[in-house]
């Protein structure tokens, strides 16, 4: 155990990120297969997430909702922890682990003192997105393989031109 452990010092902090507003970064160093965090929050329905936020501008992709499953959601708005603050990115250091209907934030590589803690959120398309929803959930992790959005699955695009689908029919 390193000394740090026994001190009982936190493994990360929330600062500024130059991802995307606050972030959430290693004071040490942490293995991969490191339980970071846990995600914490009010345990809701799908039905009260949703009307929490009908209000809310759809321009607007900013929230603290974590699906656990088909009748329950975590927002971390509400008694949320520092878990909520770790950013997306296309190329993550950790991943988000569902076990018995808890989230866990949990090291994929090793992070080094400083690192920011990313994962890739996966978020759900929906049949009602706006047609601007990949500019509404733009990523800027700057990852080599980066898709450009938060959203999955990256929406296929056709290797023909579009005067060659047209030839085509």
């Amino acid at each position: 155990m390193s000394s740090d452990m026994r001190k009982g010092l936190p493994a990360v902090e929330v600062r500024d990120s130059p991802l995307h507003g606050l972030g959430v970064f290693a004071t040490r160093r942490i293995k991969k297969g490191t339980r970071v965090l846990e995600y914490l929050g009010e345990r809701v329905s799908h039905f009260e997430a949703d009307r929490r936020y009908d209000d809310k501008n759809e321009n607007d992709n900013h929230t603290f909702l974590f699906i656990v499953d088909e009748r329950t959601v975590i927002d971390a708005g509400v008694d949320g922890n520092d878990a909520r603050f770790v950013n997306h990115a296309c190329e993550p250091n950790c991943e988000s682990v569902i076990e018995n209907r808890r989230v866990f934030i949990e090291a994929i590589a090793d992070i080094e003192p400083g690192e920011e803690l990313t994962y890739d959120y996966q978020i759900q398309r929906e049949a009602d997105d706006p047609p601007d929803v990949d500019v509404i959930f733009a990523c800027r992790c700057g990852a080599k393989s980066c898709r450009g959005t938060m959203l999955w699955p990256a929406p296929a695009r056709s290797r023909r031109s579009p005067e060659r689908r047209a030839r085509r029919r």
